[in-house]
């Protein structure tokens, strides 16, 4: 199919983390987490002390994966680099904007939600021709 992206073919794929502390330990509590042999993590941890420059850099790691399917990205966090968010456009892995203990889910800025929003109103445009 065209447009499709490459998950690694051991029929398994993994889920990426970009979050705070309580969301990380959550997500590794059910079993998400990962460390290949290389000893990369599938998340990064948040708090005060992490860069912005980190927070990119995990980004752009976790969306050349080939073993990764998923980004979850706590929206707060998703902020902090949304030029990187917004410009990112391949179907996997997909990235998903989840809400966060402490700052609640604004779906004003959430980029997945804004481009669904945006082929509808698309669609309907065209269909009032």
């Amino acid at each position: 199919m065209a447009g499709r992206g490459n998950i690694a073919s051991n029929n398994s794929a993994l889920i990426a983390i970009i979050a705070d502390e309580d969301t990380v330990t959550g997500f590794l509590m059910a079993g998400v987490g990962n460390v290949d042999l290389r000893k990369k993590t599938n998340y990064l941890l948040v708090d005060n002390k992490t860069t912005v420059k980190q927070i990119e850099d995990a980004f752009k790691e976790f969306t050349a994966r080939d073993d990764i399917a998923i980004v979850l990205i706590s929206q707060y966090i998703a902020n902090m680099i949304r030029f990187l968010v917004d410009s990112y456009n391949k179907p996997i892995p997909a990235i998903l904007e989840i809400p966060s203990k402490d700052h609640p889910y604004d779906p004003a800025s959430d980029s997945v939600l804004s481009r669904v929003k945006y082929l509808f109103s698309s669609d309907s445009s065209s269909d009032r021709r």
